[in-house]
């Protein structure tokens, strides 16, 4: 058995979201949305994301909520492979809370093994991540 190692991997990534046909078109109150995923990540982890989220928004202004799966393909710190991110977010009046985490047991190729969590971040309309992580 290795032991595994505790890193940090930075960078930055941009998304594209496609909105998929509403299920609920036209009922009032809360609007569900859904939405196609596609990432391209740079610095650390050189990769690709590709997923779907879930989006809740109510007519309280500033309210909502997401959750999301996200399977990355690429790089982490030279090491190939893939896995997969489960989102979860809401906000609150304009206060938010998001948790992103590797989902157990899904990394694959030399990235079998990963455990970890995901931070980011935007500045000026760009995105940057911190990817918190054992392999």
């Amino acid at each position: 058995m290795t032991d595994s190692k505790h890193l940090i991997a930075r960078g930055s990534f941009e998304v594209r979201m496609t909105p998929q046909p509403e299920g609920d078109a036209g009922v009032p109150g809360v609007k569900l949305g859904r939405m196609l995923l596609e990432k391209a990540f740079h610095g650390d982890l050189e990769a690709s994301g590709q997923g779907q989220m879930l989006t809740a928004v109510s007519d309280m202004p500033g309210s909502a909520g997401y959750v999301a799966i996200e399977r990355v393909t690429g790089t982490l710190h030279g090491r190939r492979g893939s896995f997969v991110f489960q989102h979860s977010g809401t906000m609150d009046r304009g206060a938010q809370s998001l948790s992103i985490t590797v989902v157990p047991g899904s990394g694959g190729g030399e990235l079998a093994g990963l455990a970890g969590t995901f931070t980011l971040r935007i500045e000026d309309g760009q995105h940057f991540y911190e990817f918190d992580y054992t392999l």
